[in-house]
């Protein structure tokens, strides 16, 4: 395995979750109004096809 393509590769999909989940999360706030309204659960689930691999983070983000 090529550690420099595998360390690229892996970068740009990472890069992709973070700014399109950030994006996705704005524009539920916007949209439903939710700004400064306390916490907001959310929950990223991460497989793999074809792999055993689900990876699951939790969290809050706070609207206020």
């Amino acid at each position: 395995m090529d550690d420099q393509k595998f360390n690229m590769s892996m970068r740009k999909f990472l890069k992709e979750v973070g700014v399109t989940s950030q994006q996705a999360i704005e524009e539920v706030v916007r949209a439903e109004n939710l700004g400064g309204k306390g916490k907001l659960k959310v929950k990223a689930v991460l497989t793999a096809e074809g792999t055993g691999l689900e990876h699951v983070v939790e969290g809050e983000i706070d609207l206020g």
